[in-house]
């Protein structure tokens, strides 16, 4: 059975991106919903962990891609044009895996 913190944090990453892909981009939502699919590769970072997973570890700001200084660089991010939906979908989740961390 799924726990609901899995529940939680794959909705999160899955379907919460859809949503706001339709709601705010509804002209362009299939590619602005690749774009958060595609922002999960920022996971490739576990891969330099011993273990590479660990329920009890909070990803925020242990692993390099999750750290404070790299979501520094995702809001900085924001403020271009052709980064903007990259950058938020990187903070978008940033913040499920922060979540995680407190349940």
């Amino acid at each position: 059975m799924f726990s609901s913190v899995l529940i939680i944090h794959y909705g999160l990453h899955f379907i919460a991106p859809a949503l706001i892909a339709y709601l705010f981009f509804r002209s362009n939502w299939k590619v602005v919903y690749a774009i958060f699919l595609l922002s999960m590769f920022v996971d490739l970072d576990h891969l330099l962990a011993t273990p590479i997973f660990d329920k009890n570890r909070c990803s925020i700001n242990f692993h390099p891609l999750h750290s404070y200084i790299a979501m520094g660089i995702y809001l900085i991010g924001l403020l271009f044009k052709k980064t903007r939906i990259l950058c938020f979908a990187l903070l978008f989740h940033m913040l499920t895996d922060a979540i995680d961390c407190y349940l």
